[in-house]
């Protein structure tokens, strides 16, 4: 991957606008550009309100330093430890991870009261794994990504955020931790349907006798095409 920029006329101005963007080869052999995140404009005459900045974490300090991010080639020569200059011909991009859903996924959580509910039920086991983190991955992968046990510990957790966001690695994603875990559910299990029922009749003001949930958590994973008369058809 790399960064790209277009140029445009704006109020006499030329603003670029960045995107990150990858090359893929077609089946014809002819390269094409994937357009993969737009990284937002850096206007020329007015740097400031085009600012991209970083939180940089250093060891030792509590808190991260923050500083402003400029192309090499946007600005004149700055005396300012706070201004990171880069060359964008040598950027690349290694281990990408999907974030914002999965940040997004800790107010849903919130909202419906999981976390404590699940803290309160699933302490820490002897060896110190956290019940209630195990649940939370299945959960956030159900939510965004939804497929087997077996690729959700082999590709979901390595390419999402979870671990940073929750101080963890791969220990916790283990597919034995998933297997324990559902069966710790399962004595929660009338408590947890009467915490989601009291919950949705807070939000709607509904009223209701039988409430239906979907908890489907089967799949069945193929590599087609297959002959004729293989049951996988």
């Amino acid at each position: 991957m790399f960064l790209r920029y277009t140029t445009r006329k704006k109020n006499g101005q030329q603003p670029r606008d960045y995107s990150l963007v990858e090359n893929r080869r077609g089946a014809s052999g002819r390269v094409v550009q994937r357009h993969a995140l737009s990284l937002g404009e850096i206007n020329d005459r007015q740097p400031a309100a085009g600012r991209k900045t970083l939180e940089i974490l250093e060891e030792g300090q509590a808190r991260p330093r923050t500083v402003a991010l400029f192309p090499e080639d946007r600005i004149g020569p700055v005396d300012d430890a706070e201004i990171v200059r880069i060359r964008l011909s040598q950027r690349s991009l290694h281990r990408p991870r999907q974030w914002g859903a999965c940040w997004r996924a800790g107010p849903l959580r919130g909202q419906l009261g999981l976390d404590r509910f699940w803290a309160e039920r699933l302490p820490p086991s002897r060896k110190g794994t956290r019940g209630d983190w195990v649940l939370r991955l299945g959960v956030t992968d159900r939510l965004l990504n939804p497929g087997s046990e077996g690729r959700w510990y082999r590709h979901w957790f390595e390419h999402s955020a979870m671990a940073g966001l929750l101080g963890v690695d791969l220990e916790l994603a283990e597919i034995h931790q998933r297997y324990e875990g559902h069966e710790r559910l399962l004595k929660h299990k009338k408590d947890w349907f009467t915490h989601l029922t009291q919950r949705w009749k807070d939000w709607f003001n509904a009223r209701f006798e039988v409430l239906w949930y979907d908890l489907t958590s089967t799949y069945f994973e193929s590599d087609p095409p297959f002959a004729q008369g293989d049951q996988r058809r």
